[in-house]
């Protein structure tokens, strides 16, 4: 089939897609689980093909590293699913209710997107995810994973597709995408597909805005900050840094810059650089001065999203500083400040432009799974019409919907016509 083909196709089975019961829609997911847990064998088997492909072309190594789908990664993909099962459905929640009249009742009620396509990079656990969430939510879905990932996404989807024929779905509410054409043409279709969803480098999200009509969601980059405060406790601040700098580098959740205040530079910058040794460190000046291993920072640095065991150190002489310094070079990804001072960290909440702000935790808590989602499709740095992990909420949108008994519009023109009452009503009429 032809991607215009795929598109019409899952356009059709998006109107089936939108009126399954929940009951319908998480035995699907259940069986999806099952298969992954029973056709491990099969999945480990394409994976470690890839893996070789990738030590063969010397791939990148953040992509090798999201690269391996095995073990404890492939039972976490069939919990993920397992958890979006039990997520409440998004699809048919009346938002908002309100009478027009005696007999004229309006309700805001959420309906799924209809058909997302999407893009990302190579980590196969990605299409288990925006599979599921896109299952639950009632939505179709076009796949296009990373090449490197190109025999584990086919037995995935395989094993998806399979799973869900079985429980009966619609053909077609699920498709893949293998080439670079694959995507342009994708990116065409405007009467099939409702939003685009693009997951990888900042310069390949700016592509697809500038080649498409359809609305886009998504986030180019990941530069996310810690801000150490003059009152810190360093027992607690060094371990935040650690973790979100090393816990999992290769992700666009982990830290990038590190800002420290001048009054405990002197105390946590040596503390902090012993605790991860592997780190590389590109500092400022003053930084320099107390990080005898660190290279001189440049103004790249601030700008960087190295995805990788390097860190960019600055010293700032107050959370003013700070602030300015994320919302001009950050990304509006995640950032989180670490003090003791509560109204401070408030402060910095409501001041720092960014999808997630955190207080003296990691900036890795900021995941679809972690903030109860179930999962995620992806991180947006927008502000409409999803923020932050997009999970079963940013892929469904609302639709109003009027119940009258026989009212006209001429009733209510004129000196003389009936007034609306627009009384807010009970939402579970």
């Amino acid at each position: 089939m032809t991607v215009a083909e795929k598109a019409s196709a899952a356009r059709s089975a998006s109107r089936v897609m939108a009126s399954l019961s929940v009951e319908r829609k998480n035995h699907a997911l259940g069986l999806i689980a099952a298969a992954l847990r029973g056709r491990r064998a099969e999945i480990e088997s394409a994976n470690r093909a890839d893996r070789e492909a990738a030590a063969r072309e010397a791939l990148a190594e953040p992509l090798a590293k999201r690269l391996t789908f095995e073990g404890e990664k492939l039972d976490q993909a069939a919990i993920g699913v397992e958890s979006v099962a039990a997520l409440e459905d998004p699809v048919g929640r009346t938002l908002g209710a309100r009478e027009l009249d005696e007999g004229l009742e309006l309700f805001r009620v959420t309906v799924p997107i209809g058909v997302v396509g999407m893009v990302f990079e190579s980590r196969p656990d990605a299409l288990v995810q925006i599979a599921s969430l896109c299952l639950k939510s009632g939505n179709a879905v076009l796949l296009k994973g990373g090449t490197e990932a190109r025999n584990t996404n086919r037995v995935l989807y395989t094993v998806i597709s399979d799973a869900a024929r079985t429980a009966e779905l619609p053909d077609g509410w699920i498709a893949l995408l293998e080439s670079r054409d694959d995507v342009r043409e994708m990116l065409v279709q405007s009467d099939s597909i409702d939003l685009i969803i693009p997951r990888g480098s900042n310069e390949f999200v700016q592509s697809v805005m500038r080649q498409t009509t359809i609305p886009v969601l998504g986030h180019a980059d990941g530069i996310c900050h810690v801000y150490v405060d003059s009152d810190a406790d360093s027992a607690l601040a060094v371990p935040v840094v650690v973790d979100a700098k090393t816990q999992y580098p290769a992700v666009c959740n982990a830290l990038e810059t590190l800002l420290v205040h001048i009054d405990v530079a002197a105390l946590l910058l040596p503390a902090i650089a012993e605790a991860m040794p592997a780190v590389k460190l590109r500092a400022c000046p003053r930084a320099l001065a107390l990080l005898p291993g660190a290279v001189e920072a440049t103004e790249a640095d601030w700008r960087a999203e190295y995805l990788d065991l390097v860190l960019a150190v600055r010293v700032v002489d107050s959370a003013d500083e700070a602030i300015a310094h994320i919302n001009r070079y950050g990304s509006h990804h995640t950032d989180a400040i670490v003090t003791a001072d509560r109204a401070r960290a408030l402060e910095f909440m409501q001041r720092v432009d960014s999808a997630s702000v955190m207080w003296n935790c990691s900036t890795r808590f900021a995941d679809g799974y972690r903030y109860g989602l179930g999962a995620e499709v992806g991180i947006a740095t927008g502000k409409i019409h999803a923020r932050g992990p997009v999970g079963l909420e940013g892929l469904v949108t609302y639709q109003w919907r009027l119940f009258g008994s026989g009212q006209v519009v001429a009733h209510y023109s004129g000196s003389a016509g009936r007034l609306f009452t627009h009384r807010v009503i009970s939402e579970d009429r």
